[in-house]
């Protein structure tokens, strides 16, 4: 009796002094991450603690954003320069070939890019970001004087603008439509400045523009007072020029069909080539014998070989189809090869490292004239 009376003692101890400790209620248990803690770095937030995250910044309608790699991006593929950039929407090679200025649509930020580095940013231009940037080119005396041209459509309209180093971007031309489409290039003769603008309001729009970089109209245009070169435009994807044939091309999405124009002063005249497809039609390039024109929902590059009078020869070819999905912004460089910028973050699934600036080697084709 006594051995079963000293039993029921010590259990009531054991008992009481378990119930010293405070009790928080049911727990959840959660894992410890790798790498936190008292050696990894900061510890796990209490639930209690936790802040409320920010919403993410809204994109198109019926877009996820594609999930980012932990940790710096890095992109397998050894002709990706840079990757985890917004929409691309303009790329301007610099004189090393090496390296590129990179215009991102709806942020406006301008960024150097190298394979192997981190992006710089050296501009960032107020942007309207359902509109947003369209082209950006090196000035004609950039060696000299570093300048660096960007047509956008900002809060305040559609304009041209120049960045110095070290300086806020400055409007040098104004009063252009607000539009998603355009583009921006050096013409022919090297000091003047082609830029189409879609159609909308204002004497501006849905033309082909050619200015000097001050803004004024440059000389030579068929009417001396105005920039105008020539109308007709819809919904422009880019603008390029083949300087040995000293000829302009400009890409359109029109109604029922996408549309490569070979600009005439004066007119647009009829297209060299159309898409009744519509595979979203972007930037363009020039190499020699071939015209190159990167397509969104198309995802691919089309490569047409001009023969006369505006018309092409061969039969025409598609290539990168599928690679690296929507295609925006085509560019040569000096040294010949092609950088690309890609526009996956406007497509419904784009992938973690979207969007990316690509350098390749040029392919080769060319085209047959079917209007």
């Amino acid at each position: 009796m006594r051995a079963r009376l000293l039993l029921i003692v010590v259990a009531l101890l054991l008992v009481s002094g378990c119930a010293t400790f405070p009790d928080a209620g049911a727990r959840e248990w959660r894992p410890q991450p790798e790498g936190e803690g008292e050696l990894g770095g900061p510890p796990a937030i209490a639930p209690s603690e936790e802040p409320t995250p920010s919403p993410p910044p809204p994109g198109p309608p019926g877009q996820s954003a594609p999930q980012r790699p932990a940790g710096p991006c890095e992109d397998p593929d050894p002709q990706v320069v840079a990757a985890c950039l917004g929409p691309v929407g303009a790329v301007a090679v610099l004189p090393t070939a090496d390296a590129a200025l990179v215009a991102e649509r709806r942020t406006g930020r301008v960024l150097q890019v190298r394979r192997g580095e981190d992006p710089r940013e050296i501009a960032t231009v107020p942007v309207d970001p359902q509109t947003g940037v369209h082209g950006l080119v090196l000035s004609p005396g950039y060696a000299e004087d570093r300048l660096v041209y960007v047509f956008a459509g900002t809060p305040g309209g559609g304009q041209v603008l120049r960045i110095a180093p070290g300086e806020t971007p400055k409007p040098v031309l104004t009063g252009l439509p607000n539009t998603p489409g355009g583009g921006l290039a050096i013409d022919a003769d090297g000091s003047s400045l082609l830029v189409a603008t879609g159609a909308g309001e204002g004497p501006l729009a849905g033309a082909v523009l050619r200015i000097d970089t001050l803004g004024r109209p440059a000389p030579g245009n068929p009417d001396p007072g105005s920039p105008v070169l020539a109308r007709g435009l819809t919904d422009p994807g880019g603008v390029c020029v083949d300087h040995a044939a000293r000829t302009v091309w400009v890409t359109d999405r029109a109604p029922g069909r996408d549309l490569l124009h070979r600009v005439v002063p004066g007119t647009l005249g009829a297209p060299a080539w159309t898409w009744p497809e519509r595979p979203g039609v972007s930037g363009c390039t020039v190499l020699p014998g071939t015209v190159v024109v990167g397509q969104q929902a198309g995802e691919a590059l089309f490569l047409l070989t001009p023969g006369r009078g505006g018309t092409f020869t061969g039969a025409p070819t598609a290539v990168l189809q599928g690679t690296y999905g929507a295609i925006g912004e085509v560019t040569v460089a000096p040294d010949g090869l092609l950088w690309l910028g890609t526009v996956n973050q406007d497509a419904p699934d784009p992938g973690p490292n979207d969007d990316r600036v690509i350098r390749i080697q040029p392919p080769t084709g060319g085209g047959e004239s079917a209007i």
